[in-house]
């Protein structure tokens, strides 16, 4: 299987592929690393992992759909603890601030609004 680095669509526009470690980390803050993941004008996928005993650094708004799927450890939203193969869905308007006690990994995804 082939990879491509490219985050935008191939030459057909139709897929992009990354692996995923390949993608450099942005620090969003001390202990929480995201990683941009490829999108298109209809959602924007993303991979966070949390450090033991972080918590995201302000409450996250959401204008529009947002989904999120935990890979390994523990992340804590809402007062609900979502384990592995935990998957939460935000509708629009609603609002969250994650962490994690112990660390944690979650690959999301944020559905824009039509043709946004």
């Amino acid at each position: 299987m082939s990879h491509s680095m490219d985050s935008e669509p191939g030459d057909d526009g139709l897929k992009s592929t990354v692996l995923v470690e390949d993608v450099a980390p942005v620090e969003i803050a001390p202990g929480i690393l995201r990683r941009p993941l490829p999108r298109t004008a209809h959602a924007a996928g993303w991979l966070i992992d949390f450090g033991p005993g972080t918590e995201w650094p302000e409450v996250d708004h959401h204008a529009t759909e947002e989904r999120y799927f935990v890979i390994s450890g523990e992340i804590i939203d809402g007062g609900d603890r979502h384990g592995p193969g935990s998957y939460v869905v935000f509708a629009p308007g609603s609002s969250h601030r994650p962490r994690s006690e112990t660390g944690g990994r979650m690959l999301g995804v944020t559905v824009f609004s039509s043709g946004s």
